[in-house]
């Protein structure tokens, strides 16, 4: 049975515990999941992390909007490509690096790296700040998730792996439709604490303020979940030596075998296409909720609940009765789904009609999600399934790019477009309707989303 050397939180080696085809590591006790309070504090540690990642995203979102002079939708185009680009090139790097070092001193590292700085971003006043940050945090992230992704084989049974990649899903995203809900308490509160500071001017309070501090302590309280843990560390002799090359070998092999099997390029061409659409609701959000629905940031972040309330409702009602749902047939439907409510939604005046909507767009949303990687775990062969996925990271990566650095622009450009032409208002019958260019960028996203669904459907058309 091969071992590994394991490493106690002052970096010394100690026990020897063996690889996961041997079984769990030896630890210490207390709470466990899924047979392993060791996994159980890395979960919680995911959990953490995730809420932080989410808060810190909307966060820098309505920031950005806020700090940015006389072009908010470039900013947030700018700043959203430096958390964007990173990933596209840099992920495969970033895996490897996680295999020569220690895993769970690079995971503490990051999380504090990041919590350090968010610290510096209630006194940002540049956009450039904020595209310099977003960039270091996107780098740390890069070499956080692989470490985290790498350490759970090392913690559970082989048997458990599922259901430990089920947890950690739910982490990630689970998180979501709670982080929007603090996000949008706390810009309240904030705005509140901001006009009666007295001691704590200090800390330079503004509408985001305390949703930043608030995320500097989930990084730091990551980090020290992270530091008690036990996990094994790798003998030199098996470091893998670094190969750039095998992620661009491993995609062309991705797409070529899409390009044959039509009910794979159903679900890329849903997943890949409907998130160029939906995507431009990260970046467009913010100014939606100023400028057609004046609800401001709190507004963003009821719209981002609602969003992720719905994604959930998507997700679990799915994989509860996704048995019973004839997976090719249904998966083009909900994606047409996400791009009709999402268009009715950003057609409503009012922030109650809009978040219903939203809230429908979400469930189909995680409807799509659920869907599309149940088909693909289904209909792709094990030796293929790894680049499967990676090509389809690949191409989710490069689908959001194009939607957060090119929606806040087209937005610009049409904003223009539509003060030039109609005054930024349409007239029916007795009723004015306002079509600044954010609403109109918005409705072209949802109809990118309802091409994606007949693309889809006509992809599924094709099997034999």
């Amino acid at each position: 049975m091969a071992e590994r050397v394991s490493e106690t939180p002052d970096g010394d080696a100690t026990e020897k515990l063996p690889s996961v085809d041997g079984g769990t590591p030896s630890e210490p006790s207390g709470p466990k999941l899924l047979g392993s309070s060791s996994f159980f504090r890395l979960w919680l540690a995911q959990v953490v992390s995730s809420m932080g990642d989410w808060i810190g995203l909307f966060a820098i979102l309505t920031l950005t909007a806020r700090v940015a002079k006389g072009s908010p939708e470039a900013a947030i185009a700018l700043v959203m490509s430096a958390r964007m680009i990173p990933g596209f090139f840099l992920a495969s790097v970033g895996g490897v690096l996680v295999d020569r070092w220690d895993r769970r001193k690079v995971m503490v590292g990051c999380d504090i790296g990041r919590g350090l700085v968010f610290a510096t971003l209630p006194w940002v006043d540049s956009v450039l700040h904020l595209f310099l940050a977003s960039l270091v945090i996107e780098v740390l992230t890069l070499l956080w998730s692989p470490a985290k992704e790498a350490s759970v084989p090392n913690l559970v049974k082989p048997d458990k792996l599922a259901s430990a990649n089920s947890f950690s899903l739910a982490a990630a995203y689970g998180t979501f439709p709670v982080a929007s809900a603090l996000f949008a308490s706390l810009t309240k509160v904030s705005e509140i604490v901001s006009r009666n500071a007295g001691p704590l001017g200090f800390l330079n309070f503004n509408q985001e303020s305390l949703a930043i501090y608030a995320n500097v302590v989930t990084f730091f309280l990551s980090a020290f979940l992270i530091w008690s843990l036990t996990l094994p560390r790798n003998r030199p002799a098996e470091r893998a030596p670094i190969d750039l090359t095998r992620t661009f070998t491993e995609i062309k092999e991705g797409w070529k075998f899409i390009g044959t099997q039509p009910t794979v390029r159903s679900v890329m061409v849903g997943l890949g296409t409907g998130l160029i659409g939906g995507g431009m609701i990260a970046p467009l959000g913010p100014i939606y909720a100023n400028q057609v629905l004046n609800a401001g940031a709190a507004g963003f972040g009821l719209l981002l609940t609602a969003l992720g309330m719905g994604l959930a409702v998507g997700v679990v009602g799915l994989s509860t009765f996704q048995k019973r749902v004839p997976h090719s047939q249904a998966f083009p439907w909900v994606v047409v789904g996400a791009g009709a409510s999402m268009l009715i939604a950003v057609s409503m005046g009012s922030l109650g009609l809009t978040m219903a909507f939203i809230a429908i767009m979400g469930v189909c949303a995680g409807a799509v999600y659920v869907l599309g990687f149940t088909i693909l775990q289904e209909s792709v062969e094990d030796e293929l399934r790894g680049r499967t996925f990676a090509t389809l990271y690949t191409l989710s990566r490069l689908c959001m790019l194009i939607s957060l650095s090119l929606a806040p622009l087209v937005s610009r450009v049409l904003d223009d477009v539509s003060n030039a032409l109609v005054d930024g208002q349409l007239s029916l019958g007795d009723a004015d309707f306002s079509v600044p260019g954010v609403r109109l960028t918005l409705w072209i996203g949802a109809a990118i989303i309802l091409a994606a669904g007949g693309l889809a459907l006509r992809a599924s058309r094709e099997q034999p």
